[in-house]
């Protein structure tokens, strides 16, 4: 059998104030993993653009801080206009492994699944002693057991930040209905399942240090919330009691 050949890989990274993790988050990829590191900035108040400017990295500079979810939108707009057959999605913090990118990468290669993501919750133990906050750690649980029922999937959690998307995926997905915040990641999910495509996991380590970016408590209840009214979306969507724009194709 000719093996297959192998389609665009990009790297995309939404950053804000990355200046100190950057670098090490870059060394971390593996050679040939990627053919294009693509860092769009959300008008960080630190020498982002510089750094990645100095590490050969595709720079994007958005105009002004538009939020989470508004620089993934920015981040897909440009692996799609770049070619991209696979997209996968990095923060630049440090808190992800990126060594672990072609494990990623590879599942979707393969044909298996559409959609990868890193999973850190492998065991209680190991989340809590690596420094994820036992507040976070249960939200982490309640959410991802809510949406594993309901959407009828098996994840072993919803709410990473590395994740590794096909082409297809972002071409059918209206993302940019999404929120601009931090919910974006969860609506991306929600849309992934309702429009059919196939998610799956990969175990990565957990890191959670000083550098890392980590949103408050307050705002953690609020994209918890938002997590569940996303859900609840959803269903209304599928029962037909509304018309919904995430769940909905653009012409």
């Amino acid at each position: 059998m000719p093996a297959r050949e192998r389609g665009r890989i990009m790297v995309v990274m939404p950053a804000y104030n990355a200046e100190t993790t950057l670098a090490k988050t870059v060394a971390d990829i593996p050679v040939g993993a990627a053919d294009e590191i693509v860092l769009v900035d959300d008008g960080s108040r630190d020498r982002t653009v510089d750094v990645g400017r100095a590490l050969g990295l595709t720079v994007v500079a958005r105009d002004r801080n538009g939020g989470y979810g508004a620089n993934q939108k920015t981040c897909y707009d440009e692996a799609l206009k770049r070619g991209a057959d696979i997209v996968v999605m990095v923060h630049p913090d440090y808190q992800y492994d990126s060594r672990l990118i072609p494990m990623l990468t590879g599942i979707i290669e393969a044909g298996v699944c559409d959609v990868v993501l890193g999973n850190r919750i492998r065991t209680r133990r190991e989340a809590l002693q690596c420094g994820m906050p036992t507040w976070k750690y249960l939200g982490n649980r309640a959410l991802t057991l809510m949406e594993n029922v309901v959407l009828g999937q098996n994840l072993g959690e919803f709410h990473s930040g590395f994740r590794a998307y096909s082409r297809r995926v972002l071409e059918t997905i209206p993302y940019h209905h999404n929120s601009d915040d931090f919910v974006f990641d969860q609506q991306f999910l929600v849309q992934a399942v309702h429009f059919g495509f196939r998610l799956g996991d990969v175990p990565v380590p957990v890191r959670y240090m000083a550098d890392a970016s980590s949103i408050s408590f307050r705002r953690s209840v609020i994209y918890g919330t938002q997590t569940l009214l996303t859900v609840v979306r959803w269903v209304a969507h599928r029962m037909g009691l509304r018309r919904d724009p995430l769940f909905t194709r653009t012409p």
